[in-house]
């Protein structure tokens, strides 16, 4: 009987230790896209990915009456950051002219209006595993 009371307190001991990873889903929405060419591609991205590495998550948007919408699911609880572009011609990556201006829309998570690039720390955001809605503008 004392092996049984062992084996079911070691058990429980195991169970109320180890950490079940929450997931749930974030979706994600652009509300002022312009023109209705192309689609709208977002990423979702962890400290270490993010402007480095492909998105932990990705998705397309179609755009419909200038909005594009995508959920991101089964995403494990943690911080990260969406970056969003509007590809009007469909080749997958951001166009740029002679002087190094992007010529396609783009923004991120954290809604900072800059000159230049999206920044970590005004894109990133905590995410407990449930669920969350996030609105992003270009």
């Amino acid at each position: 009987m004392k092996t049984i009371a062992v084996i079911v307190a070691m058990l429980l001991g195991t169970l109320m230790h180890g950490q079940i990873e929450k997931t749930g889903n974030i979706s994600a929405s652009v509300i002022n896209v312009s023109g209705t060419e192309g689609n709208v591609k977002f990423g979702l991205y962890s400290v270490e990915t993010f402007m480095k590495a492909e998105p932990n998550f990705s998705a397309i948007g179609k755009i419909i009456e200038g909005k594009a919408n995508v959920t991101f699911k089964n995403v494990p609880e943690g911080t990260y950051a969406v970056l969003v572009m509007h590809d009007k011609n469909d080749n997958n990556q951001m166009d740029f002219d002679s002087n190094g201006m992007p010529l396609e829309s783009y923004g991120s998570s954290g809604n900072s209006i800059s000159y230049g690039p999206p920044v970590w720390d005004e894109s990133k955001f905590n995410f407990d595993g449930d669920e969350l809605a996030i609105e992003i503008q270009f």
